[in-house]
């Protein structure tokens, strides 16, 4: 193979950092998104280490005392390992499916805290990396005088990126996706409108077509306890993800990353629903939940033989 095929593949391909074992299986644990090197195999069978951050560990704290705790990784605490550095010790989620397929969408109309886009407006440089991003992706986004400097400031950047997946427009975009027989994609970036989500679903649960119901399901009981939250109630989730795991019998979803997670301000209240403007922390999040809801439940009534929808008793106290 030439290098530059090699190069392409190795872009598709999403390399597992380490094999884990759990009731006697053994199996490669998967990193669809964030930065290579932040997870370990934990210490107990059915668990994993992630690199410590305090926002996290904190989001984490609290979660496990709230409403949504059946829906998000077992925190098990914090240990330090041999080479020094801090990790939390979490619940493997993948650690009761054979063979899964697993799909990472990160969740909101914004990846990135007011604060962020404030600090990166203080003092704008022009960044040529940014640009070459840019011009990757879409040759015509830049204006005629960033393509004259070959550069974009960072605030610039930032609110673009939103733009070419479906986050602005859905609340929601797919970070990544691994399939039963290994095969991994990140290649949906400019995954946008629609109909483009939906064909990438429909090809992550191709061959499962008893999971869409089970999805559904998850989804509608994730709504009403994110009702039920006083986290969500009290928190402006950025950057965070659901996690959807299915095997040939089982199916779930999980919310997971809370590093950008933070509390907002005593005199700020949102709703998750209503549109993002600057100074109001509105994340979106409701929004990807229920077009969420609604492709499932359109791919369901496609379906040849759509199933019928079985009610989830949502858990009536949290342990």
């Amino acid at each position: 193979m030439d290098h530059s095929g090699w190069r392409k593949l190795r872009n598709i391909v999403q390399w597992t950092p380490f094999f884990q074992t759990y009731k006697k299986q053994r199996y490669p644990w998967v990193q669809l998104a964030g930065h290579q090197g932040n997870f370990k195999a934990g210490p107990e069978p059915g668990t994993i280490l992630k690199k410590l951050c305090p926002k996290e560990q904190l989001c984490f704290q609290v979660l496990m005392k709230d409403a949504l705790r059946p829906f998000v990784p077992e925190y098990k605490g914090h240990l330090t390992t041999d080479d020094g550095d801090l990790y939390l010790q979490l619940e493997d989620l993948l650690g009761d499916f054979t063979s899964p397929c697993v799909m990472d969408c990160k969740i909101g109309v914004r990846t990135y805290l007011e604060e962020e886009l404030a600090k990166a407006k203080e003092k704008p440089k022009l960044r040529k990396d940014m640009y070459e991003k840019m011009i990757q992706i879409d040759p015509n986004a830049p204006s005629e005088e960033e393509h004259r400097l070959k550069g974009v400031t960072k605030p610039r950047y930032m609110v673009w990126r939103e733009t070419i997946s479906s986050t602005a427009t859905l609340g929601f975009r797919i970070e990544g996706i691994k399939k039963s027989d290994g095969k991994s994609s990140k290649d949906f970036k400019t995954t946008k409108n629609r109909d483009q989500v939906i064909e990438a679903f429909r090809d992550f649960v191709a061959g499962f077509p008893h999971v869409i119901p089970k999805y559904i399901a998850r989804l509608r009981v994730i709504r009403d306890m994110l009702m039920e939250s006083k986290f969500f109630t009290t928190h402006e989730v950025i950057g965070s993800s659901l996690l959807f795991v299915h095997d040939s019998k089982n199916a779930n979803i999980w919310l997971i990353d809370f590093a950008k997670t933070l509390i907002l301000p005593p005199d700020i209240r949102i709703n998750h629903t209503s549109e993002w403007v600057v100074g109001n922390h509105e994340d979106g999040y409701l929004i990807g939940i229920n077009n969420l809801l609604d492709i499932f439940t359109e791919m369901n009534a496609a379906t040849a033989f759509p199933v019928t929808l079985i009610e989830v008793t949502a858990p009536s106290e949290v342990a």
